[in-house]
């Protein structure tokens, strides 16, 4: 196996694995911690292909093919239902969600991740309306 393969059945495991745990907790609350944690970490496996191969890549990747239009299309859909899920949540805890679709545009998953931290911390730090 090839790194690549490695990290492709490591990252498969890891978000299985974080599904199973997300689906069989009680908590209607997210974890700010974990989402800072997991864009600070996604970060910083970004710099490493952004410094090797250059930004423009990513575009490369994703005009190749027709697999690679797919996947751009999937994380599109995807980045958009977190959104559309988050941005309820978002504006009962008084939080401005405009703003924080820059991260999300300009970064992908770990705009994401940025948006859900402060999102779920607003959740953990506001008081319950009455």
């Amino acid at each position: 196996m090839t790194m690549f393969d490695l990290l492709f059945v490591a990252g498969a495991v890891g978000a299985v694995g974080f599904m199973a745990v997300i689906a069989a907790g009680r908590s209607g609350m997210g974890n700010w911690v974990i989402a800072a944690m997991l864009a600070t970490g996604f970060m910083a496996f970004s710099l490493v292909p952004i410094i090797e191969e250059g930004p423009m890549v990513v575009v490369a990747n994703h005009t190749v093919n027709f697999w690679g239009v797919q996947v751009w299309f999937d994380l599109l859909f995807a980045l958009g239902s977190a959104v559309f899920l988050a941005a309820p949540r978002a504006r009962r805890v008084g939080m401005a969600i405009g703003p924080w679709l820059i991260p999300v545009v300009l970064l992908g998953s770990i705009g994401l991740f940025v948006l859900l931290a402060r999102l779920f911390w607003l959740e953990q730090n506001t008081p319950a309306q009455a």
